[in-house]
C-alpha cells in the first residue's frame, strides 16, 4: 500500500489550501481515512477523519469551521480543504488509512498505513 500526500506550501495567515492524497494498493472504500499533523517539537495530532461507511466526519476542535476533509472512492483520494489559515497551522500534514471500523479512529495507533507528510507553513 502507498499513500502519497499533495498540496503543500507556503501561505499566508487567512489564505487556503488543499491538501490531497491519493492511496493505492488498498481497496480504498473501504478504509477510514484520516489527516494527522506534527509540528516541531510536539506529538502528531489528529486534524480530521472521514468513516468509509457513511462519510462522516470528525474534526478537531482547534480546526472546527476551517478545515473539510471528504473523499472521492472512484479516485482512490482524500482531501483537506485548509481555509482561514494560521501560523500555528504550520506542521507537516500526514493522511493515514484504517481498514473498516465503525468508529471515528482519533489515534495514530489505530491506522494502518501512512503517507510520507506534506509541509504546511503559514507566515503571519
Amino acid at each position: 500500500a502507498q499513500l502519497v500526500e499533495s498540496g503543500g506550501g507556503l501561505v499566508q495567515a487567512g489564505g487556503s489550501l488543499r491538501l490531497s492524497c491519493l492511496a493505492s494498493g488498498i481497496t480504498f472504500s473501504s478504509y477510514h481515512m484520516g489527516w494527522f499533523r506534527q509540528a516541531p517539537g510536539r506529538d502528531r495530532d489528529i486534524v480530521a477523519t472521514i468513516r468509509w461507511t457513511d462519510h462522516s466526519t470528525y474534526y478537531a476542535d482547534s480546526v472546527k469551521g476551517r478545515f473539510t476533509i471528504s473523499r472521492d472512492n472512484a479516485k482512490n483520494t482524500v482531501y483537506l480543504q485548509m481555509n482561514s489559515l494560521k501560523p500555528e497551522d504550520t506542521a507537516v500534514y500526514y493522511c493515514a488509512a484504517r481498514s473498516g471500523g465503525e468508529y471515528f479512529y482519533t489515534s495514530g495507533r489505530s491506522y494502518d498505513y501512512w503517507g510520507q507528510g506534506t509541509q504546511v507553513t503559514v507566515s503571519s
